[in-house]
C-alpha cells in the first residue's frame, strides 16, 4: 500500500483506479473479468493510484499486471463504485473505483499475477452477475463501447 495511505485513519475513504477490460466479438462486447487474489472472487483489475501516471493509465497498468492485457484505456471514466477492500494486515477499509474502459488488442500468455489469478471473457450480462457490487454491475450491464467516442 503506498505510504501516504499507512497514516490515514482506517475509515478514510480510498480512490483506485479500475479497468472495464473489453473486447468485441461478432457484434457482441464481452468483459474480460480476473479473480482476486484472496477470494477467488471475479472482479475488474483495479489499484492504488500512481506517481506520474494519469488514472485512465495506472488503471491499464493493473490490468497488465493483473490480467495480462494490451490494450488502450480511455481517459473518460465510466463512472465510480464503492467497496470495502481488505488490505493485508486484515483491516477493511471503504473504497471507490473509478472504472476506465480498456479496449483489450491482446492477452499476453505470461505476466507478473498469472500464477495468482484466473480470467476469463464474459458477456456483459453474465460479467454483471458475477461481480458483487452493485454499482459496478450496472456499469457492466450498461456498456456499450460505440458509446466512448
Amino acid at each position: 500500500m503506498p505510504t501516504e495511505f499507512r497514516e490515514y485513519d482506517k475509515d478514510d475513504i480510498r480512490t483506485q483506479y479500475a479497468a472495464l477490460c473489453y473486447r468485441v466479438v461478432r457484434d457482441k462486447t464481452q468483459v474480460l473479468l480476473i479473480t482476486s487474489r484472496g477470494t477467488k472472487r471475479w472482479i475488474v483489475p483495479k489499484g492504488w493510484p500512481m506517481a506520474k501516471k494519469a488514472p485512465h493509465e495506472a488503471a491499464l497498468q493493473e490490468a497488465k499486471e493483473e490480467g495480462g492485457v494490451i490494450g488502450r484505456a480511455s481517459a473518460k471514466p465510466l463512472g465510480t463504485y464503492s467497496y470495502m477492500k481488505v488490505l493485508s494486515n486484515g483491516d477493511e477499509v471503504p473504497c471507490i473505483g473509478l472504472l476506465f474502459p480498456v479496449r483489450v488488442r491482446l492477452l499476453r500468455a505470461e505476466y507478473p499475477e498469472a500464477r495468482e489469478r484466473k480470467r476469463k471473457w464474459f458477456s456483459l450480462k453474465k460479467a454483471a452477475k458475477k461481480v458483487d457490487e452493485p454499482e459496478l454491475a450496472r456499469m457492466i450491464r450498461d456498456f456499450d463501447p460505440r458509446q466512448l467516442r
